[in-house]
């Protein structure tokens, strides 16, 4: 008895022990260094929150070993036990919400969903640069709270993607904020600000970051597979003109003014060099031109590639040293030689062969200078400065290139304190991250009502309405008895969400939402996918004669525009034309064609036929799209929204993706590209949207009508076209104190005539009286948004900037005014301001 009684008490103490925690609960601690469970290493250097961030990054460095150094190069880092640092994963994806792509979220604990906003590109066509800061902090908490949740093995997120939308057909289009460059530009700053926890207007970042974030793809990417030439190898040609005015601008933005703490090297070469080993990209455009403090990390396996597709370096330890040194190699070489014409080629291929294997192509130039008299001359080398791989090459030839003396150790040495500094920064080596800054986001701030709320009106202020003939819409909810809902993309919740998406808060499809308004609703798909290879238009016609209005909601998903899927054709895809002809000619009243697409559709059709009476553009629209169409369609929302890139048509398609130029040639009848230099038809304009209201716009007050630029030696005589010579005068030569002073301020007064109060994006734009030789036929000098009730008037100011403004890229890539007259624009009232050298 006394045996068994023992064993009893001994049984009940063990079970009232604490349990062993499971794999889920262990999960449930955030990975972080310095603190009490890494006693050891708490006294260290780089756990002194005290010391500069620098001097903390550069002790952690100097205790790794070279096996250890070279594992942290990757995305997937592993653990440094004996330093108590644990395992770190960079890549994680939040280009509208935080995503499933990626390995460093899991939704596998207490948090299950994140908020899914509309894809970039219907974000953008809201042109409410608060808005997409709002989203930004969303993004950025939901994220931190994953984190603070132990569902995130890190806080690295490759977003926001600021290429510009360039050709209509690329399939991850629907991933950038569109074609214009300021756009681009300030959505980055917007959203980056936003992730990291600055403020709107920027300067309050301080401390740490709740997140990081990371403008991608540097630089000129915008071809994914297209034909048979895809990213991997693709090498795009680009003039220094268009990278200065079109392709740079975005990611100076994003570092310049967002402070983003990470950039991403395209796959792609930009004019032979590829992106991740250019070093007058990385290294001394973004870090030594535009002050970038952060990490460069390749796309997915871009370093790879470099030897492996592309050819450009001869051994894997070649493209490791690509890409990581950010130094000019010192091995300028010149020379004289005495040698027999006809030796000069053999000579040189075997004493200095080329990359290319081609005679001193492209690394030397040999000049005959006399008679058996060669001049030789080899540039310095020049290599990148990127600090992490995708993919596993930096960890398996890195070793390998510093054995073969390729590599310096502290080349690596400085990619780890640029890891590290960031880590540090995010505040992940401050003990328990639970009492830090951002410590406090839990749970219960991921899919919050207030974040729903906002998807919800980024939708709604996103969606374009691009035709009304005859005020169709809205609907009068009292009027509609009957529905009828045709379309593959009607119900079809997962194209709401566009790529990179996480899993939503809720779903609400068009068809759900317009079954919110009209009770007798009949749905039919109508096709057997978005690519319609058969359609049941027979039934679709039948259904359309017996109800009272029809909502056809077609367009485009995944399966055919998405990343390593371009476009071929700009039309909708298969039997879908047809089967929106024949119903809207079957219908009682003239239908409503509902488009869900990232990159724009030629609807030439739908434009000019009386049948179809409205169109709207729904991009992507998120987790609440549906309700947000279904709101606009009935009344319950006014549509503000403009487009963020050209509709071309189809015969666009003509022209190669594979031609990066920005500018017409009309001796080979190329008709330039984007609302800034297209001379072509358009389908539907940069910038239109329509409105249940009218609005109107009056120039109001304009502080400048003339400008008298610095007479200076830089002063061009610029090329003479039919209206005579034309001066001009570098940015760079009159100085940032004239540019600053010339600033001045142009009021724009909107009047409201509707019935319906309405959100507005006012747009103005600037434009020389001269055309053509480079000149942009317009551009973006601002825009905000503005709310107005029915018949409410406002004012709306803008500061211009005439070296940003009213300057253009020359041939060389710098930065020029040209005298003469130069005009604002806001609808259609302009105002004239004259520049005088």
């Amino acid at each position: 008895m006394d045996a068994f009684s023992t064993f009893t008490l001994l049984f009940f103490l063990i079970l009232l022990l604490p349990a062993a925690p499971t794999h889920q609960q262990q999960q449930q601690q955030p990975p972080f260094s310095c603190g009490a469970q890494s006693s050891t290493t708490t006294s260290l250097p780089f756990c002194n929150t005290k010391l500069p961030i620098t001097q903390r990054a550069k002790d952690l460095v100097s205790r790794l070993t070279l096996d250890e150094k070279i594992s942290q190069l990757v995305n997937t880092a592993p653990a440094v036990p004996r330093l108590g640092i644990p395992a770190y994963e960079w890549w994680s994806e939040a280009l509208h919400g935080v995503g499933w792509v990626g390995k460093g979220i899991h939704f596998n604990g207490t948090i299950s969903k994140a908020t899914s906003f509309p894809q970039v590109i219907l974000t953008a066509a809201s042109f409410d640069a608060y808005q997409w800061y709002r989203i930004g902090q969303v993004i950025g908490k939901e994220a931190r709270a994953l984190y603070n949740g132990g569902q995130a093995s890190g806080l690295t997120f490759w977003a926001p993607n600021i290429n510009i939308f360039r050709d209509p057909r690329w399939g991850r289009g629907q991933e950038t904020p569109g074609e214009d460059p300021l756009v681009t530009g300030k959505y980055a700053v917007s959203y980056v600000r936003g992730v990291q926890g600055d403020s709107f207007h920027g300067g309050k970042l301080t401390g740490h970051l709740q997140a990081s974030a990371c403008c991608k793809h540097f630089t000129a990417y915008d071809l994914d597979n297209w034909k048979g030439v895809n990213r991997f190898v693709f090498d795009a040609r680009v003039t220094k003109q268009d990278l200065a005015d079109t392709y740079q601008p975005p990611f100076q933005s994003c570092v310049e003014e967002g402070k983003a703490s990470g950039i991403m090297c395209a796959y792609n070469r930009v004019n032979g060099v590829p992106s991740c080993a250019d070093y007058n990209l990385l290294s001394k455009t973004a870090r030594g031109q535009w002050g970038f403090h952060g990490y460069i990390t390749s796309d997915c396996d871009a370093v790879s590639i470099i030897h492996d597709a592309q050819g450009y370096a001869k051994q894997p330890e070649d493209a490791v040293a690509d890409v990581l040194k950010a130094v000019w190699h010192q091995r300028h070489f010149c020379g004289l030689f005495f040698v027999p014409p006809t030796q000069w080629s053999p000579l040189l291929m075997g004493i200095f062969p080329s990359k290319s294997n081609q005679w001193l192509n492209p690394i030397g130039k040999a000049s005959p200078v006399d008679d058996g008299l060669l001049l030789v001359a080899f540039p310095n080398q020049q290599n990148a400065g990127m600090d992490l791989d995708c993919g596993l090459y930096l960890q398996q030839h890195s070793k390998s290139a510093v054995e073969q003396g390729k590599l310096p150790v502290s080349q690596i040495d400085r990619a780890l304190h640029n890891l590290f500094s960031l880590r540090m920064r995010l505040g992940l080596f401050n003990g328990d991250p639970k009492e830090q800054l951002f410590g406090n986001i839990g749970p219960d701030q991921v899919c919050s009502q207030e974040h729903q709320m906002l998807a919800l009106e980024a939708a709604r202020n996103g969606i374009v309405l691009l035709k009304n003939s005859a005020r169709l819409l809205p609907l009068r909810k009292s009027q509609v008895k009957s529905l009828a809902v045709i379309g593959p993309n009607a119900n079809s919740g997962q194209t709401l969400l566009g790529n990179y998406a996480g899993p939503p808060c809720k779903l609400v499809t068009p068809l759900q939402g317009l079954q919110g308004y009209v009770k007798d609703t009949t749905y039919l798909q109508g096709c057997d996918s978005v690519r319609c290879s058969s359609a049941e238009v027979d039934r679709a016609v039948e259904l359309a004669k017996g109800v009272d209005h029809v909502v056809l909601v077609m367009g485009l998903d995944q399966s055919v525009e998405r990343e390593e899927l371009d476009r071929v054709d700009l039309v909708l895809p298969g039997r879908q034309q047809e089967l929106v002809t024949k119903v809207a000619r079957a219908a009682k009243n003239p239908v409503v064609l509902v488009l869900l697409s990232g990159g724009p559709v030629d609807v030439s059709f739908a434009k000019y036929d009386k049948k179809i009476g409205s169109i709207l553009w729904g991009g992507y629209p998120g987790e609440a799209g549906g309700t947000a169409l279904a709101e606009i369609i009935f009344g319950d929302h006014n549509p503000g929204g403009r487009l963020p890139v050209t509709w071309y048509p189809q015969e666009f398609v003509n022209v190669p993706m594979t031609d990066m130029r920005m500018r017409p040639e009309s001796s080979s009848s190329y008709p330039g590209r984007t609302y800034r230099f297209y001379k072509g038809h358009s389908v539907f304009e940069f910038g239109h949207g329509l409105s249940f209201s009218k609005y109107s716009y009056e120039l109001k007050h304009v502080s400048q009508d003339k400008l008298f630029l610095n007479q200076s030696t830089s002063t061009q005589q610029a090329a003479i076209d039919e209206s005579g010579s034309v001066r001009s005068t570098l940015v760079s030569s009159v100085g940032a104190d004239f540019c600053e002073q010339s600033k001045f301020q142009a009021r724009v007064r909107v009047e409201n005539h509707g019935e319906m109060a309405g959100k507005h994006p006012v747009l103005l734009f600037a434009r020389q009286s001269r055309h053509g030789d480079g000149r942009p036929r317009k551009q973006l000098v601002g825009f905000k948004s503005v709310v107005l009730s029915a018949g409410e008037k406002a004012e709306v100011e803008f500061e211009v900037s005439p070296c940003e403004h009213f300057s253009r890229a020359n041939e060389d890539g710098e930065l020029m005014m040209e005298e003469g007259t130069h005009f604002l624009s806001v609808g259609g009232d302009k105002f004239p301001i004259s520049l005088v050298l």
